[in-house]
C-alpha cells in the first residue's frame, strides 16, 4: 500500500467509522490488513444493496407511468 493510500484509508476508518488513530495505530499489521478488507467487503455488499434498491425504485417507477 502507498503512503497516500495508507492515509487515505485511515482516514476513512477515522471519519465514517469512528475509529480513533491510536486503536488503528495500535492494531498489528496483518489485524490492519484484515480489518481492511472486511471494511472492503461490507462497503461493496452495501453498494449492491443500495444498487439493487434504486433498480427497484426505478423499475416501480417505469411501471406506474
Amino acid at each position: 500500500m502507498s503512503m497516500i493510500g495508507y492515509f487515505k484509508t485511515n482516514f476513512n476508518m477515522i471519519t465514517h467509522y469512528n475509529w480513533t488513530l491510536d486503536n488503528i495505530e495500535s492494531m498489528l499489521p496483518w489485524e490492519r490488513d484484515i480489518y481492511v478488507i472486511l471494511l472492503n467487503q461490507y462497503i461493496e455488499e452495501e453498494n449492491q444493496r443500495i444498487s439493487k434498491e434504486n433498480s427497484e425504485m426505478q423499475s416501480m417507477k417505469s411501471r406506474s407511468r
